[in-house]
């Protein structure tokens, strides 16, 4: 089972992670980009890198808007998987 992160570690991480911010036991972040095509795409590439890590978010399409939202269901809250896919999501932002 992976380990929750502490607050400390939660807020640690988002000092590093542009964007993100934690909602309860979720952290999120909306992207907006140049139009729906955009979008589709961004969530697109997104999809492949949660496929790859096996940690998939909730994805929210609002025309040029992408909310992603991530938390470890499993753990019941915050982990590294989180925070790691958050930091490879803003690199192919």
């Amino acid at each position: 089972m992976t380990a929750l992160l502490t607050q400390q570690e939660i807020d640690d991480a988002l000092t590093r992670l542009d964007g993100w911010s934690q909602s309860g036991n979720e952290i999120a972040r909306t992207f907006v980009l140049p139009g729906f095509p955009a979008a589709l795409a961004f969530t697109c590439a997104a999809g492949h890198l949660a496929e790859r890590a096996d940690h998939h978010p909730d994805i929210l399409i609002q025309y040029r808007k992408v909310t992603l939202t991530l938390s470890t269901h499993s753990a019941g809250g915050l982990t590294q998987k989180d925070i790691d896919l958050a930091g490879e999501i803003n690199a192919i932002a």
